[in-house]
């Protein structure tokens, strides 16, 4: 993670001054004097961001504790226990880590981006628990932050809010094309992650294990569902999807005060102390805010910096021109580079985009745009909020698996599109 820091950081100081130098004599353009500022507005945006994170951490880390003492994560980690089992084999079907990456993968499914983080943060934490040699990303939470790069998703929310803001006729029609690219790129991150494991493995000199972690024999897990009750599972989440296509803009609303209502009700059912457990998990969320704040400092200064500097846009100008024959203009290519790098620069520029006469929320363009946000992630955020809660400093191939899966992302986004609507 050191070397990707100091890489982004030199490069934006390279290009900010190359242009510097460059600069006619009297120009008040002053690209070293922006850079700085873009340094210290990130820095700035990076603590409200960590404070507003207070709230939503609280929580869903709160609903997440109730479910976990009323016994409900072990119910969802034996029903996906043959799935999830197969990706992540190292982590036991009882143990909280599959309990969270279940919530996880759940509210990234139905597009709950800040459901998902809390839960995502307390997963990365549990796994962390199972990891060997701490300090370094294991193999699995290098998968599972592979998944949070390109999850399979059904309910796009925050996009179609903006396309119905707009004025678009059609705001659901990037659900079809969403759910298309997730599905591949999510293929792609797996892929991407257990091959990587290879390349990059953990090196036996490195950080041995703590006699801290050293457990006793693991306890006797709970026995999978039948195999009906699994096809059943099954039955019903393939029968949620034509459910999204045709009424997803009318059920978005219900989904996370159905979730608060459903989890605290189950609770009572289970004779849960359903408020004590609320706090106890909120008082885990506020301590895992005020964590993750230096490392998001560090990554959104570098992330600013490059933007800011110049360097993405003498990236992405001679791309744009080789890539537009192929359905992927540089508007397109600008939003996938924004993308990766940042949720709220990425969100502000699509919108730039689908207000624009000449492009609009239902063309090509604005359709593919739009594709493309919902079928990738904030790399970069999200390898500093998972890894920076967990105290892993070195990342293996995480960012590589976190990258090749917005590449995946953007490459499916325009196939479907370009068949759909060009």
């Amino acid at each position: 993670m050191s070397a990707v820091f100091f890489g982004i950081v030199a490069i934006a100081f390279a290009v900010a001054g190359w242009r510097q130098i460059a600069l006619p004599p009297g120009s008040e353009a002053l690209p070293m004097e922006a850079l700085g500022n873009a340094a210290m507005k990130a820095a700035e945006g990076a603590v409200t961001l960590g404070i507003s994170l207070i709230g939503s951490m609280a929580l869903f880390l709160g609903v997440m504790k109730v479910a976990e003492a009323a016994g409900l994560m072990t119910v969802l980690a034996r029903l996906l226990r043959p799935l999830l089992h197969r990706l992540f084999p190292q982590v036991p079907a009882d143990h909280p880590a599959m309990g969270a990456m279940v919530l996880n993968v759940a509210a990234n499914v139905l597009g709950l981006s800040n459901a998902a983080t809390p839960f995502g943060v307390r997963a990365m934490q549990e796994l962390d628990r199972l990891n060997p040699r701490r300090g370094t990303a294991s193999d699995a939470m290098v998968l599972f932050l592979a998944l949070n790069t390109a999850n399979v998703t059904l309910l796009p929310t925050h996009v179609m809010a903006l396309r119905t803001a707009i004025g678009s006729h059609d705001p659901a029609a990037v659900i079809p094309t969403t759910l298309f690219a997730t599905i591949w790129a999510t293929g792609l991150a797996i892929l991407s992650a257990k091959w990587g494991a290879r390349w990059f493995p953990v090196q036996a000199t490195e950080n041995p294990p703590s006699p801290a972690t050293a457990e006793g024999p693991p306890a006797e897990l709970p026995p999978p569902y039948p195999r009906w009750a699994n096809m059943l599972a099954l039955a019903v989440v393939v029968a949620i999807i034509p459910v999204t296509l045709a009424w997803g803009r009318s059920l978005s609303p219900w989904i996370v005060p159905g979730m608060i209502v459903g989890v605290l009700g189950f609770g009572l059912l289970r004779r849960v102390a359903v408020y004590e457990a609320f706090v106890e998990g909120g008082k885990e969320g506020l301590a895992i805010s005020f964590r993750i704040i230096p490392y998001l400092v560090a990554i959104l200064v570098a992330v600013g910096m490059f933007r800011d500097s110049g360097a993405m846009d003498l990236l992405i100008a001679p791309l744009g021109r080789l890539t537009g024959s192929f359905g992927l203009p540089p508007e397109a290519l600008t939003m996938a580079a924004l993308r990766s790098l940042s949720g709220s620069a990425s969100f502000g520029y699509l919108a730039s985009l689908l207000k624009d006469p000449a492009i609009g929320p239902d063309g090509y363009l604005g359709v593919l745009t739009s594709t493309i946000y919902g079928s990738s992630e904030t790399t970069f955020y999200v390898l500093a909020v998972y890894f920076g809660a967990a105290g892993v400093r070195r990342i293996r191939h995480a960012l590589i698996a976190g990258l090749l899966a917005d590449l995946g992302g953007l490459v499916f986004s325009v196939v479907i599109c370009s068949w759909l609507y060009r």
